[in-house]
């Protein structure tokens, strides 16, 4: 079972990214503030159920949580600043647009760069460990789904609709085959051969 707060005497706040490892689209990030006795027997890592129950955990998450934000950085702001700091700064914007300023930040993962003088805390696994980062893994996945599906109504081609711009062997095939376009991240290894890509 999924541990409450980490101090149950201060207002925390969780915080996840999704699409990190994705060769398209933008990396996605929440922060959600919960009640301290808030618990949902479905809640876990965003990773570990499907995507139905993801679906229905996101309304719950939204009407119950204190607060809740999602935000992200797009393709071109990730080549310029790197992925990992397209993560951290996801993850600021998303804790900035909170209604209610947390005191204490729970990471998932093991880097991080402080926010606006507020503490944090980073923790590996951590959206497996705390409800409050499940919660935000769950909405910045959800969130981040539906802008590429989105996306893959303009671009069909690449199929975000099922891979959701992850390096499957048939996105792949689509960049050879199209090239990228201006959703991908460029900074990446798009392609083995990745010499031979104009962009």
């Amino acid at each position: 079972m999924l541990k409450g707060n980490l101090d149950k005497t201060r207002r925390e706040a969780g915080c996840d990214e999704a699409g990190r490892g994705c060769l398209a689209g933008p990396v996605f990030a929440a922060a959600v503030i919960l009640p301290t006795k808030f618990k949902h027997p479905l809640l876990n890592d965003s990773k570990q159920i499907s995507d139905k129950v993801r679906k229905l955990l996101r309304p719950i998450i939204e009407a119950e949580a204190l607060a809740w934000n999602v935000s992200r950085v797009e393709a071109a702001e990730i080549d310029e600043i790197n992925i990992l700091q397209a993560s951290i700064l996801a993850m600021h914007r998303a804790v900035k647009g909170l209604k209610l300023p947390p005191e204490f930040l729970l990471i998932d993962g093991n880097r991080f760069n402080k926010f606006d003088k507020i503490s944090h805390q980073c923790i590996i696994g951590g959206d497996g460990i705390y409800l409050s980062i499940a919660a935000a893994s769950v909405l910045a996945k959800t969130y981040r789904d539906d802008y590429m599906d989105t996306l893959h109504e303009s671009f069909p081609h690449y199929n975000w609709l099922r891979n959701k711009g992850y390096g499957t062997l048939s996105h792949r095939n689509a960049i050879r085959t199209y090239g990228p376009c201006d959703h991908h991240r460029k900074s990446f290894r798009l392609l083995p051969d990745q010499l031979q890509i104009s962009f």
